[in-house]
């Protein structure tokens, strides 16, 4: 592998106007693409296999037009000191509101008058109106959203309160300054590590590019492949992510080749080789994390988790390609100033290696693992299982309008919501009953006398009398364990031809899916990570220990995400303004991503520590060698990630704001406290046994040459820079 990429790296260089000018057509037609598509609506939520989707299937079949799955929204009003909404004035503003709405929009399925509804609190202070619509949450218009917002603002004046709640308003969360921050910190960063704008501009500007190809050509098909507007999320931030990392893996080994005095071309041919390897088998590694989400079996994720994937294939063609065209234009200035005042430009033929200088940071740090491993271990080890014991009292659910800021109206009624009726009100079950008239009504009689209802509707009957639903108004609020016991106790309480669904019920049945399809998901992964890995490094001890290393970061940055957004600690600092379950979708979600951006690293520092050993070095000088090389790209590129999640901590959006902090924590222990500590340690206690493969399993595996042997045997055998070399058969 490594040769065929030393000569793609090589062409790619002499041919950079060719190169450059494909990579620019590709945007363009993707960016036209998506430009002329229709534009993108939310594809359908399922869950196939739940009992919730199951109940959403029987009532579309048997309550044909009632759009059981349709966006809803309830506007709150809220009488003024002495008053009660069954006063006159305040009635017939509620009636004003019921009229307006209904002819506000044509996505409106249908209205409730809360004064026939019973939707008028005991109190007489509190009501609020129904709204249900024809189409999803995410797929109603900017303009039937606007006509909502207008209808509950006009509203509002002489003391009567209006709040509007439920998914209606539910949008896609604006970037904010919190992302943009960590762009600029990512730029710093790369100044800083390489000390040119220029090759601090192209890892950037590459990655940007490969993201706006990716994205683009999933929103021109869009429509096509109902991809959804939530389906490009995901690949901006992982394709954003890993696009930085494999360019800067790859001008940074270039900028090392040119500084052992290699021309221009030799040196983007070799960073290729080398890094460029790397980078194949850290992408292969990020693909099967992504493309293995198809395993829940929830197809929104399965399609984010191919889309994403597709954007990180482009951004390996990208470091491999366009990375070393434009090295070519760049010339000496993507070396710092003061190195292209000390030396001249590498010409062919000069053959000069400059000097290994001082040792750096990477280098002592490096000798310090290794003159005491077992400390270094036993602190990164226990530090780490430390931070991950809140993880054992992870609790998982979906984030309500209750966790919303005080700030949002859709929190704010909420709360009037509480306070009118209960904070049932807030997350009502809908029960489907698959019978007659006497069935619905014995099951309603059933659930009435269950704990944790406050209240049970009257069965409401489809035309043909064979279907009915059930309205049940739970005690405690949606996200809470009470609710999820109750949900349980109906489906135990009550025969199979009865199930359970809204959106309380189906964001609990989400919930087990996911936790069903942990177990499987990680097996999935890490299995054919492990023996991805294994062709890598030509052992079995290194991807064991990168697996093992990788599941401890993950489990303690969980147990981080439940100490912050679960007991509260430190919440607000970083705004948590309510504590509550741990969205579902974290764990599965932090181990796909992570999992890719690890390996990211551990390939990438331990490739040179296999190439040096390889090359003849001793397992503690290898470890040295792979830190001095790599020690500090890794660090920029960890920091860089962490500086981009982060961003996302800032949103207010409770779901958000948590995979941020999740993700920014996660890549610090296992960038830091992972392959920086623990897995020198590992190798340093190993020793040669690290590199340990049987005979006949070598015999069995490709040998893909990751660390460019055969670059040397080719290149420098016979050369000035090869005759000081002592290669070593593995």
């Amino acid at each position: 592998m490594a040769t065929f990429l030393y000569k793609l790296g090589r062409s790619a260089f002499r041919r950079r106007r060719l190169v450059a000018l494909l990579w620019v057509a590709l945007l363009a037609l993707a960016g036209v693409g998506a430009a002329t598509a229709p534009a993108a609506t939310s594809s359908s939520f399922s869950i196939p296999g739940t009992e919730a989707q199951k109940a959403f299937d029987l009532l579309e079949q048997r309550f044909p037009g009632g759009s059981a799955d349709g966006g809803t929204a309830r506007v709150v009003f809220k009488a003024p000191e002495g008053q009660k909404m069954t006063d006159p004035a305040n009635k017939a503003k509620v009636q004003d509101v019921v009229a307006e709405l209904k002819s506000g929009s044509d996505q409106v399925a249908s209205v409730t008058d809360p004064y026939t509804a019973q939707a008028v609190s005991k109190d007489g202070s509190t009501a609020y109106v129904s709204v249900s619509y024809k189409v999803s949450g995410m797929e109603l218009t900017d303009e039937t959203r606007a006509a909502l917002e207008k209808t509950g603002h006009d509203a509002q004046g002489q003391g009567l309160t209006v709040e509007i709640g439920g998914d209606a308003l539910q949008t896609m969360p604006e970037t904010g300054a919190g992302e943009i921050v960590g762009v600029v910190i990512a730029g710093i960063v790369l100044v800083i590590t390489f000390g040119s704008l220029v090759a601090a501009g192209l890892p950037l500007l590459t990655a940007i590019i490969g993201v706006g190809i990716g994205v683009s050509t999933i929103t021109a098909l869009a429509n096509v492949l109902d991809l959804g507007s939530t389906t490009s999320t995901l690949a901006m931030m992982i394709g954003l992510a890993v696009g930085i990392d494999y360019a800067l893996f790859i001008v940074s080994r270039y900028r090392a080749e040119l500084a052992e005095g290699r021309e221009r071309e030799e040196a983007a041919g070799r960073a290729v080789g080398t890094a460029g390897s790397a980078v194949v088998f850290a992408g292969l590694t990020v693909v099967i994390a992504l493309v293995g989400l198809a395993v829940v079996n929830i197809p929104m994720l399965t399609k984010m988790g191919f889309a994403a994937a597709g954007t990180v294939v482009i951004a390996v063609l990208i470091a491999l390609t366009l990375i070393p065209a434009l090295l070519g234009f760049a010339g000496a200035r993507v070396l710092g100033r003061k190195d292209r005042k000390e030396r001249k430009e590498p010409q062919a033929g000069e053959g000069s290696k400059k000097a290994e200088g001082k040792p750096n940071m990477g280098t002592r740090w490096a000798r310090f693992v290794i003159r005491r491993p077992i400390m270094v271990l036993l602190v990164g080890v226990l530090g780490l299982g430390a931070i991950a014991l809140p993880a054992a009292s992870l609790e998982m659910g979906l984030p309500d309008d209750g966790a919303k800021p005080v700030s949002a109206t859709e929190r704010r009624a909420y709360d009037l919501l509480s306070d009118g009726f209960g904070p049932g009100f807030n997350g009502p079950l809908m029960v489907v009953v698959d019978g007659d008239k006497a069935v619905a009504e014995s099951t309603a009689e059933t659930i009435k006398g269950l704990d944790g209802v406050v209240a049970v509707a009257p069965p409401t009957p489809n035309k043909a009398g064979d279907t009915a639903m059930i309205t049940v108004i739970p005690k405690d609020r949606p996200s809470s364990v009470a609710t999820e016991e109750l949900v349980h106790d109906i489906r135990g309480a009550t025969g199979d031809n009865v199930l359970v669904s809204g959106q309380t019920a189906m964001n609990i049945d989400f919930s087990q899916k996911m936790n069903d399809a942990l177990v499987p998901y990680l097996a999935l992964v890490v299995g054919l990570a492990f023996l991805l890995l294994m062709v890598v490094f030509r052992s079995v001890l290194v991807p064991l220990k990168a697996a093992l290393g990788f599941l401890l970061s993950v489990v303690a940055a969980l147990g981080a995400v439940v100490a912050v957004f679960q007991w509260g600690w430190l919440g607000s600092l970083f705004g948590v303004e309510q504590t509550g379950p741990i969205m579902s979708m974290m764990p599965i979600f932090m181990v796909g991503v992570v999992f890719g951006l690890a390996m990211d690293y551990e390939v990438f520092l331990v490739t040179r520590m296999r190439e040096a050993y390889v090359h003849g070095e001793r397992p503690g000088e290898a470890i040295v060698t792979g830190f001095r090389h790599s020690a500090r790209v890794v660090t920029a590129a960890a920091v860089i990630m962490i500086a981009v999640f982060s961003g996302f901590i800032g949103m207010t959006d409770q779901m958000i704001k948590m995979i941020g902090f999740g993700l920014a924590v996660a890549v610090l222990f296992d960038a830091f406290v992972v392959r920086m500590a623990i897995v020198p340690a590992v190798l340093a206690l190993l020793g040669h046994k690290a590199w340990w493969l049987p005979k006949w399993l070598d015999r069995a595996l490709p040998n893909v040459d990751v660390e460019g042997e055969g670059l040397v045997t080719e290149k420098d055998a016979g050369g000035p820079q090869g005759q000081d070399r002592e290669l070593v058969k593995v």
